[in-house]
């Protein structure tokens, strides 16, 4: 290889793990109740597809989000504190009261997530992020207590009314204090899609200085079209975990206009095409993409699900006489 083709390749990771957190992020953004059953034919068969992280629920008051109303249930007909194929389950938890029922539940990997923004926490949760700060501060050490491992996420860290609206420095102190905690590792969610790949490298680069070894994991919105640029930018700033949704689906029902997370098959495909290795099988996840399409009778925003599906099922043509 030449010193221009060498200094034109960054330096990649070898693999990367991508947690599906569409049967959570996804599911709640749809207005028609999906069957108990086909979420966990859903969420058993993206474990069987090779996903080493997937997010199977929420625990949300079912007033405010009604497609979460089967937490408990869902939770009782999988393996949650073994894992599923390989894959960890877990669960997210927004408050005390759905810590409490995520443990309850059986979780012992557990989400937590919190605003960074003060007027997003007030739309999402009801308090100013000092709040939420301090009764996440208090979660961690409870579900810590419950022998749970956590994951820390924060919102809207690229921008909640306009882009780059969070200082950097305000995430980096959010970041490094509940890193100190012992948390297993600190997610920055894009929540609006605003981020570009400029602000992923010096946002990504600054928290990565204040959590040390505490892993990183990148959650990515595909609002504005950006979402596999901002990964690719992560990725050169050696992130290697990334959430995604399977076909694209999803959202934020306190975000207007909010779409749903890089789609698992786009993101996969991508990865493979750059040399990564994610150990997972394409057409499988592209199978329960459509299924659950069908079921909603709608079409995700995702590429790569149907070509994967087309592929599997077309047949070369006849070679003529």
């Amino acid at each position: 290889m030449s010193t221009t083709e060498t200094s034109l390749s960054p330096s990649l990771p070898d693999r990367v793990d991508l947690c599906e957190v569409g049967p959570r992020d996804g599911f709640q953004m749809e207005e028609t109740f999906i069957p108990t059953e086909l979420k966990l034919e859903t969420i058993r068969a993206l474990a069987a597809a090779g996903l080493p992280r997937i997010q199977v629920t929420s625990f949300v008051h079912p007033k405010w989000v009604p497609q979460m109303r089967d937490a408990e249930q869902i939770c009782d007909q999988l393996p949650m504190a073994d894992g599923l194929d390989g894959a960890t389950l877990t669960g997210l938890a927004l408050n005390r009261k759905g810590l409490e029922r995520a443990v309850d539940a059986g979780c012992r990997h557990i989400d937590l997530s919190i605003a960074t923004h003060d007027d997003h926490s007030m739309d999402n949760a009801n308090m100013l992020v000092a709040e939420a700060v301090a009764e996440g501060t208090e979660m961690v050490k409870d579900a810590r207590a419950e022998n749970c491992e956590v994951q820390m996420n924060f919102q809207t860290v690229f921008g909640y009314r306009e882009p780059g609206d969070t200082p950097i420095d305000h995430v980096v102190d959010l970041a490094s204090r509940f890193a100190e905690l012992g948390v297993e590792s600190i997610s920055l969610a894009d929540s609006t899609g605003m981020g570009n790949p400029v602000a992923m490298r010096r946002v990504v680069g600054a928290v990565q200085d204040a959590i040390g070894d505490t892993p990183l994991v990148l959650h990515l919105h595909d609002t504005r079209g950006l979402g596999l640029a901002n990964l690719v930018a992560a990725l050169e700033m050696g992130v290697t975990r990334f959430d995604t949704s399977l076909a694209g689906m999803g959202g934020c029902p306190f975000i207007e206009g909010a779409t749903g997370n890089i789609a698992t098959e786009d993101t996969a495909y991508l990865l493979d095409q750059m040399g990564v290795e994610t150990d997972i099988d394409l057409p499988a996840v592209a199978q329960a993409s459509s299924t659950v399409e069908q079921f909603l009778d709608t079409s995700f925003p995702g590429k790569m699900h149907r070509l994967l599906l087309h592929d599997a099922t077309s047949k070369p043509a006849e070679a003529s006489a």
